[in-house]
């Protein structure tokens, strides 16, 4: 049985499933199709119901609780990893009541949007782009400030950006719970026994990953060739920890608050509560 697959070609992503898509482990007779695309992009596809199996940030998740549920291996969940808000080095101080006039955001439909949103709700003026694009968006002046994912929270400081804001630690204040940032969807058009098996398979090779890393250095570095050796690995060690390969409880603790806030809020829409397999 083939399945299609969709995931970013981040280190993390690159490096959890190497091992899955290349035979490394069993996979119990499933193979998978990858479908590399940016996270928003794949959130999209989501949406339209193109992928059987696929990464989604959490903000988007909460939109499609009923086409897809998640799987309890391979989230992005933590501490200290959440999206930074940045502007450029050498402005004026921002006095406690700043916000940004606008505002460059790695897509409508990211957990990192959804952040905004709970810190800065009256900033309107936002323009959406591929996350790596971000920080040459605010160097330039196009926008006032930019929200930082992936890599980039490794990069800012050196291309003369400064932080305004660590949203994840916001949310970790106020909640007291590990951000959920993305997790690894199944289609529910799949009979329940797949599902299963695809989170079974994908706990595999979490862990194949995590005990014998070099097996999949080539594959990371087949998709991360621009990026700095350093950076790749601090990328992968950020978001690559125990609730990648179990949510556990206080992960499946994190996502419900998560979601049952942004539907308390109004930013996410009433959905199913049977989400986790």
């Amino acid at each position: 049985m083939t399945l299609s697959l969709g995931f970013s070609p981040c280190p993390n992503d690159t490096f959890i499933f190497d091992a899955l898509i290349h035979g490394k482990i069993d996979t119990e007779g499933l193979r998978f199709e990858p479908v590399l695309e940016d996270v928003e992009a794949l959130n999209q596809r989501a949406l339209r119901r193109e992928l059987e199996v696929t990464k989604l940030s959490f903000n988007a998740f909460g939109h499609l609780t009923a086409t897809y549920r998640l799987l309890n291996a391979g989230s992005a969940l933590g501490r200290g990893v959440g999206p930074l808000l940045v502007r450029k080095k050498g402005e004026a101080a921002p006095g406690p009541d700043y916000v940004p006039s606008t505002v460059a955001i790695p897509g409508h439909y990211t957990t990192a949007n959804y952040l905004l949103d709970l810190v800065y709700p009256t900033l309107l003026d936002k323009t959406e782009m591929v996350f790596s694009d971000i920080e040459d968006a605010v160097l330039s002046g196009r926008c006032e400030a930019g929200l930082l994912i992936h890599e980039n929270r490794f990069t800012y400081a050196d291309r003369g950006l400064e932080k305004i804001a660590d949203l994840g630690e916001v949310w970790e204040q106020r909640t007291g719970l590990p951000i959920p940032l993305g997790g690894i969807a199944v289609s529910r058009a799949l009979p329940v026994d797949v599902q299963q098996r695809i989170d079974r398979v994908l706990r595999r090779s979490v862990q194949f990953a995590l005990d014998y890393p070099r097996e999949s250095s080539a594959y990371v570095k087949q998709h991360a060739q621009a990026m700095d050796p350093a950076v790749m690995q601090a990328h992968i060690e950020l978001y690559v920890n125990q609730y990648t390969v179990d949510l556990g409880e206080e992960g499946r603790a994190a996502v419900r608050h998560f979601l049952n806030d942004g539907r308390v809020k109004g930013v996410i829409p009433p959905g199913l509560d049977d989400y986790i397999l």
